[in-house]
């Protein structure tokens, strides 16, 4: 794989999949349910979907595609170059807000991931790491994470887990928030991760993600020093659903030992 050549690919490719998406504010968006009636899909997810398919398909034909809508390939192994792609990651948002949405793409080869992209659409805000040389907000080089306390880190999750619930023990997760400076909530996995790798968060906890969720943000955060693993410390599953927490270094263990509890 050269690396660089892809790279300059990729980001040709999203930022026309976002003018695609910018454009579609002024039509009318059809809008449908999944696994319930909070889970949206629309007829935008599925045209984005089908752009990039049709593009990879078309230039890198070796490669299989793992893609939130169903239209890529039926993946279940990690063997060969994957990409793992959530077309607009906050649907909800994308719906109801016209923002806190974004493109999540992740590259790996035979289960190592090599690029990964966030493209905050309406900010025109890309992130993107590069295995070993570093990750990027709009080309500009991030630093690595500096190390915190969880008394002074700031936590993204979703409220959900912080109520009596059948998964999580809510009491440690309240605690969590007692003795954390804040808690935050923006409703797109990608963008959280994002925010963890540019520091504007130091940790993001959720019960539920899907590979094409996190494989982007999983190399960025990855390359300023961010660790990511399931509930039970873990290699994050690139397979299928599982739990996930990506955190600064500093706290990633205290946050599984002390306030991570599943049921």
């Amino acid at each position: 794989m050269d690396l660089h050549a892809m790279d300059l690919y990729i980001k040709s490719l999203i930022k026309e999949a976002g003018h695609r998406i910018r454009n579609s504010f002024l039509t009318d968006i059809t809008i449908e349910s999944k696994s319930n009636a909070n889970d949206l899909v629309t007829n935008i997810d599925k045209e984005i979907e089908q752009f990039f398919i049709a593009r990879i398909r078309r230039d890198f034909p070796g490669h299989r595609i793992f893609g939130e809508e169903g239209f890529g390939d039926d993946i279940q192994s990690s063997e060969g170059v994957i990409w793992m792609l959530d077309p607009i990651d906050g649907t909800m948002n994308f719906v109801h807000q016209k923002r806190n949405f974004a493109i999540s793409l992740g590259i790996f080869k035979d289960g190592v991931g090599q690029l990964g992209y966030i493209y905050d659409v309406v900010n025109d805000d890309l992130y993107h790491g590069v295995k070993g040389r570093g990750a990027y907000y709009n080309d500009e080089q991030m630093r690595p994470l500096m190390e915190t306390v969880i008394a002074e880190s700031i936590v993204a999750m979703n409220a959900t887990w912080a109520v009596p619930n059948r998964y999580l023990d809510h009491e440690g997760t309240l605690q969590l928030i007692r003795d954390v400076r804040g808690m935050r909530s923006y409703g797109s996995a990608a963008l959280e991760l994002a925010y963890l790798a540019s520091g504007r968060v130091d940790a993001y906890i959720s019960m539920r993600l899907s590979p094409w969720d996190i494989a982007g943000g999983m190399v960025i955060a990855q390359e300023v020093g961010a660790v990511t693993t399931n509930f039970k410390g873990e290699p994050a599953n690139l397979l299928k659903q599982d739990t996930f927490i990506a955190a600064n270094p500093a706290i990633h263990q205290e946050l599984l030992k002390k306030y991570i509890r599943l049921k």
